[in-house]
């Protein structure tokens, strides 16, 4: 346990040492190396986490993640940037002869470089997905710890069989709702909100749980979900009196609060109008989506 400690406390300190010598996250992971005397002890390897990994988190935990390259503020996203690389080496063709180039020198990280701005640039481009799979496949053999070697074989398996739409499964069934407090339920609810769309709405629910004895203010404005706990003197435009049995189950979407009304468990009274409003502004998340393409 005090040799693991070691490792911790080394990662920690030399990282800010390094920092602190003007070295950006980047260098500091792949320059930084552990004494043999904890390094090679079993127990110490990155067979689940990365030494490269936990550096970067380290240095983003205390300075943000810019690394003080002003290229860097304000680059293009991942799409755009593919396009412009891609016309930089002077097409697709060339692009992918470099990257070909990189494999077959076992330079892996510099061909998945070069190989993923052209799959960015062009999703369909069937040479390059191939190419870019294989070059994940050996950086994924190369990785010593679980997790980079999952990343990278994912990939490759993403990149030659693309997803096929899958059903998705809500991650939170009833069991963790029924344990949940209800400010992390509202949390969510915080975070389901599409900000943009709700930009010019101004609405306020009241929830109001009989069994409980809880009394929430819910409120939307400027595209911000804010709630309140205990609120029962504040104002809102409807107040909805329902069990918290109930609430899960709409929370959940078993049920609606439209059909909880009409079947009499929940009662509302007030503008209804406000709770269609409410609903229409919160997103379901697709559980599955693809990480190596755009």
């Amino acid at each position: 346990m005090s040799d693991q400690a070691d490792l911790y406390k080394y990662l920690h300190d030399q990282t800010l040492r390094l920092a602190n010598k003007g070295l950006t996250p980047v260098e500091i992971a792949d320059q930084i190396e552990v004494p043999d005397a904890i390094g090679k002890q079993w127990y110490n390897r990155g067979y689940y986490g990365s030494l490269s990994h936990n550096v970067k988190a380290i240095y983003t935990f205390y300075l943000g993640w810019f690394d003080g390259v002003p290229a860097h503020l304000n680059p293009h996203p991942p799409v755009e940037n593919g396009k412009r690389y891609v016309e930089a080496v002077g097409g697709p063709d060339a692009l992918l002869t470099k990257g070909k180039q990189a494999f077959d020198d076992g330079d892996y990280r510099w061909a998945a470089e070069l190989v993923n701005h052209l799959v960015f640039a062009d999703p369909s481009n069937q040479k390059a997905r191939e190419l870019l799979a294989d070059t994940y496949e050996q950086l994924g053999y190369q990785a010593e710890n679980g997790t980079w070697r999952n990343f990278y074989l994912v990939g490759a398996m993403e990149l030659r069989h693309p997803l096929a739409p899958m059903p998705s499964n809500n991650p939170t069934g009833p069991a963790v709702v029924a344990v949940m407090p209800l400010e992390q339920m509202l949390d969510f609810w915080a975070v389901r909100l599409d900000g943009p769309k709700a930009a010019d709405v101004d609405l306020s629910l009241r929830f109001v749980l009989s069994d409980t004895a809880d009394n929430v203010l819910v409120t939307v404005r400027n595209g911000v979900l804010n709630y309140g706990m205990d609120k029962a003197d504040a104002s809102a435009a409807l107040t909805l009196t329902l069990t918290r049995a109930v609430f899960n189950e709409v929370y959940l979407g078993t049920t609606s609060l439209t059909e909880s009304i009409k079947a009499g468990t929940a009662k509302a009274v007030g503008d209804q109008s406000e709770l269609e409003t409410f609903i229409s502004l919160l997103e379901d998340f697709d559980l599955w989506f693809d990480i190596v393409t755009p």
